[in-house]
């Protein structure tokens, strides 16, 4: 069986954007429908975060748009990616739009459809792994267990240090669930200081990894007061999914038996 023969995949008509989630890295992590649309798109607009083995499985003669955004580095401002989907529609081309993770977890996907239904342009959304969940999975932390909790939290952690961050942390802190944070290398001290401040104990367990998936990747256990210092120890560096929680204490329980995904 080919890509082709999947039974119900989508026809990919001139004129639509499609927005895919690339999952936090590896190839074999792709969905069979964002495959589908990478064999089809004319053009594939992808982020910074994309990992470069998944480009080449663009059809051949796609163009391949780099439309990146980083914290702290030099990046595309929303509006002119939004632009860029918007034009290459009206102009009748098979549009993907493709992020890391989830279009819809800290993707600025919503951005991207609102003006593309602003703008009268058809979409399709395709889910990719969320990044967090998946590098937590992979590492050998369940994002929930019946012995430690049930709930999750998914907070991004690039905001600001002000008042108005630092008592949301610390209400974070006090529902006693874990948190599993994307993008918070830059502010990382901060973070911690507030959760602690929140209530949430100095040797919570906690767990960095860094470049799930890639050839980058590195998981380091931590407690909650150690976190910034282990990262510098360690040289963890973006991009980084941090885990806090009692459910980063089960990864020690598994690693005997864990077998290595790849």
């Amino acid at each position: 069986m080919t890509l082709d023969d999947f039974p119900g995949l989508p026809a990919f008509p001139p004129g639509e954007v499609w927005l895919v989630g690339a999952g936090p890295g590896d190839p074999r992590l792709l969905t069979v429908l964002a495959l589908h649309a990478l064999s089809k798109a004319d053009d594939i607009v992808h982020d910074a975060l994309v990992d470069s083995r998944i480009l080449p499985l663009a059809r051949r003669g796609a163009e391949l748009i780099a439309a990146g955004k980083r914290g702290g580095q030099p990046s595309s401002p929303q509006s002119d990616i939004n632009e860029v989907l918007i034009g290459r529609a009206r102009l009748g081309r098979r549009v993907v739009r493709l992020k890391g993770g989830d279009p819809f977890v800290f993707g600025r996907g919503w951005d991207e459809v609102s003006a593309l239904t602003e703008a009268g342009i058809r979409f399709r959304i395709v889910p990719g792994l969320t990044s967090g969940l998946t590098a937590a999975a992979l590492a050998g932390i369940p994002a929930t267990s019946r012995d430690t909790n049930h709930a999750v939290v998914l907070a991004a952690g690039h905001r600001a240090e002000d008042e108005r961050s630092i008592a949301d942390w610390a209400a974070l802190a006090r529902l006693g669930q874990p948190i599993v944070l994307y993008m918070p290398m830059t502010r990382l001290a901060g973070i911690t200081a507030a959760l602690q401040q929140g209530g949430l104990s100095a040797d919570t367990p906690a767990a960095l990894i860094q470049g799930a998936t890639t050839a980058e990747e590195k998981v380091v256990d931590s407690t909650l007061a150690s976190l910034a210092a282990d990262a510098a120890r360690h040289g963890i560096g973006s991009p980084c999914i941090v885990v806090i929680g009692a459910i980063a204490a089960l990864r020690s329980q598994l690693l005997a038996s864990l077998v290595p995904w790849r």
